[in-house]
């Protein structure tokens, strides 16, 4: 029996056994085994050389953005109407059989867009080259699920899920909870506040279906049997998620109206070119991107050439900041100059700890560098070797 169909037998026990406190234990042993299976289902096949055929497409710009969807939704109409580069659109599905790049410049960066092929039901299985698109998917910043606003809302659970079976976990935090494993000692739990779905007998019960015997657990939330799991496996990736609609022009006002109210969502119509500013702005809200600009001393800022971070890539600090543009530039600073949001008086003098906001303006001040001899007519340090043994002797007096 292949991995593929003991999953699907495992969700039909699950799907035959009533939910109660009695098999809530059982549920959660399946739903452990479920998890594996799934892991061994990403990984390559033994005795294969290296990847398969993915799609190479090298990262480029400041953040990266990827297009899920079924076919024919408008995603290649998207991908040229936001960044010029055309893609194929026909009236037939899989239109798209590659990942075809373009470059959004928006607010002085570059986003990376990429038009990904349409994926089914079935996806995370193999079906349709979902595997490769669902790879792609996991290296972006963010994830743009276009759907077709005609079309009835099992499309959104659907993609949900299969990208759910993959380890993808759209418009989620991670769980607070601290596992660690350990070579003796046996299983500790602990938990900061009252449980409601999980208790300290159903997590040995899913540790010792993953052969762990010895273990740290901290419960800081309320958290489920699902997010527990997602602990212990640990390759579970969290991304943003916007859901855009698109082809509203062919449906009526209430209904446009409604899909525009419900959260993370975005109406758009590529036809008529509806509403893709908003996109845009949605986008870069949710990307966190923080333009910093610099300051040389003396001289006007240069808001020509922005300095990009993000939490994602790194972080928004200081020191992220001195990072960026070169390595050896921290241990050189003496204080920093910032004028923005994120100062409380203009300018402040901040350290590296200090978090930066988007449009700072920033003045780096170096430490001074000290000459060989000494700063005046006095030395800084004297010119005598270290050791006696290592002193020249002087030439001797002449008769």
């Amino acid at each position: 029996m292949g991995i593929i169909e003991k999953i699907k037998e495992i969700e039909a026990e699950m799907a035959r056994t009533q939910k109660n406190k009695a098999t809530e234990y059982h549920l959660g042993q399946l739903k452990a085994k479920i998890a594996k299976l799934r892991t061994q289902l990403l990984e390559p096949p033994k005795g294969s050389s290296g990847g398969g055929d993915g799609f190479e497409v090298t990262k480029f710009g400041h953040g990266r953005v990827a297009l899920i969807g079924f076919p024919s939704v408008g995603k290649s109409t998207l991908l040229t109407l936001l960044t010029g580069t055309h893609s194929e659109a026909a009236s037939y599905e899989f239109t798209t059989l590659t990942c075809i790049p373009g470059i959004i410049h928006y607010n002085d960066t570059k986003i990376q867009l990429l038009d990904l092929p349409g994926i089914i039901e079935g996806a995370s299985e193999g079906k349709g080259r979902g595997r490769q698109v669902i790879a792609v998917a996991k290296s972006s910043d963010i994830v743009l699920m276009v759907l077709d606003a005609s079309k009835s809302e099992g499309h959104r659970q659907i993609l949900t899920k299969e990208l759910e079976a993959v380890g993808l976990r759209l418009n989620k935090r991670p769980p607070q909870i601290y596992f660690k494993k350990k070579k003796t000692g046996g299983i500790s739990f602990n938990s900061t506040m009252p449980l409601t779905h999980v208790d300290e007998k159903l997590c040995y019960q899913i540790l010792h279906e993953y052969k762990i015997h010895n273990a740290e657990i901290l419960f800081r939330e309320d958290a489920t049997v699902d997010d527990f799991i997602d602990v212990i496996e640990g390759n579970r990736k969290y991304m943003k998620c916007v859901y855009v609609y698109n082809k509203i022009d062919v449906v009526g006002i209430d209904d446009v109206d409604r899909l525009s109210r419900q959260p993370n969502s975005v109406v758009i119509s590529c036809n008529l070119k509806l509403n893709l500013d908003r996109l845009l702005a949605r986008m870069w809200d949710e990307m966190g991107l923080v333009r910093v600009y610099t300051k040389p001393q003396g001289q006007q800022p240069d808001f020509s050439d922005p300095v990009v971070l993000s939490a994602d890539r790194g972080g928004c600090s200081v020191e992220d900041f001195c990072n960026h543009i070169h390595r050896s530039l921290v241990k050189d600073v003496k204080y920093v100059l910032v004028w923005g949001i994120s100062a409380r008086h203009y300018p402040q003098h901040c350290g590296l700890s200090h978090v930066l906001r988007d449009e700072d303006v920033v003045q780096i001040v170096k430490k001074k560098e000290t000459d060989e001899g000494g700063r005046g007519r006095f030395k800084s340090h004297s010119d005598a070797p270290a050791r006696i043994s290592d002193r020249q002797k002087k030439a001797p007096l002449k008769q």
